[in-house]
């Protein structure tokens, strides 16, 4: 189920602080955390691989899924939150030229209590300068799955991020079309590789995609993510890890020699059109969002942006 604290908590955010006027920039910061009907979850569909339905445990009507790392979680407790989280930082300015930042979550998390507050993304984001917004999905809920739900089917991110725009509009008071045409930069840590490389895998939003930044992400797809970059070398793509992921970036910068691309190994001092960065780390897999080759990667890598200041 939803996360009704932090729903609650988030309608009060906005009522609090009411959406600027057409073209001003917003003096509050926003954060909300809304159910979509374009959410990842609940899923009823098959596997990726065609091999089986995901709920593939029914004990007396109830329906499960057996998760590698996690075992059978049931789907009326870890696959039916349909929360996404939308937030606008103080000072963002829809008549400026702005980005979306779409952010994975990994395993065992929840949207209010680690994105928002253990990893500080919203915070992130608003210390970057970025003129961007936010949003975030809910996926498995507080489960040790990676599961990518109806992301898995192509088209269907792209019907998720449909259903962004009109909630933005609203809350920056912006028109619906300014949304629609942003263009999106894609963030995944850990688990959150999943969903992250299903969207690639499936092309669901083409052109309008800047770059893709993970942390400490590579656990799998190696062969999708390392595609897409030799296939879309006007956007940036970097990718921080540590031990957990080393394997998976290794396989990458190899994929993407034989492409005959040099993937560097420093930290940018930009972030654009070609940039593709694999940055080793010696941080924790668990505090990477907030502690990885820098302190607070994210915030970093979204201020070397250029065009987008806030």
């Amino acid at each position: 189920m939803p996360d009704r604290r932090a729903i609650v908590a988030g309608l009060l955010a906005t009522a609090a602080f009411p959406a600027a006027s057409q073209g001003a920039r917003l003096q509050k910061a926003i954060s909300t955390i809304v159910p979509f009907k374009a959410s990842p979850f609940p899923y009823r569909g098959k596997l990726p691989d065609g091999s089986g339905p995901f709920l593939d445990v029914d004990a007396n009507g109830r329906h499960g899924h057996t998760s590698p790392r996690g075992g059978i979680y049931w789907e009326d407790e870890t696959y039916r939150d349909r929360s996404t989280l939308l937030a606008i930082p103080k000072g963002f300015d829809p008549a400026r030229p702005a980005v979306i930042v779409v952010f994975f979550h990994g395993n065992g998390a929840t949207l209010q209590r680690d994105v928002v507050g253990r990893q500080r993304v919203v915070a992130q984001v608003e210390a970057s300068g970025l003129n961007a917004v936010l949003v975030a999905p809910q996926f498995a809920r507080d489960a040790q799955d990676s599961s990518a739900g109806n992301f898995w089917t192509p088209g269907y991110f792209a019907k998720f991020m449909a259903e962004a725009t009109p909630g933005l509009a609203k809350l920056t008071g912006a028109k619906a079309a300014k949304f629609e045409a942003m263009p999106v930069v894609m963030v995944a840590y850990s688990g959150g590789y999943n969903p992250a490389a299903s969207v690639l895998g499936n092309g669901d939003i083409g052109g309008r995609l800047l770059g893709v930044i993970l942390l400490d992400a590579v656990f799998d797809e190696s062969g999708i993510f390392a595609d897409w970059i030799a296939h879309h070398r006007k956007s940036f793509f970097v990718s921080a890890y540590g031990k957990s992921s080393a394997s998976g970036n290794a396989e990458i910068r190899q994929a993407l020699a034989g492409h005959g691309i040099d993937a560097s190994s420093d930290p940018p001092r930009r972030l654009e059109a070609g940039t593709v960065a694999l940055l080793a780390s010696d941080a924790a897999h668990d505090t990477f969002v907030t502690r990885a080759f820098v302190g607070n990667p994210l915030q970093w890598l979204l201020a070397r942006m250029s065009g987008f200041a806030r």
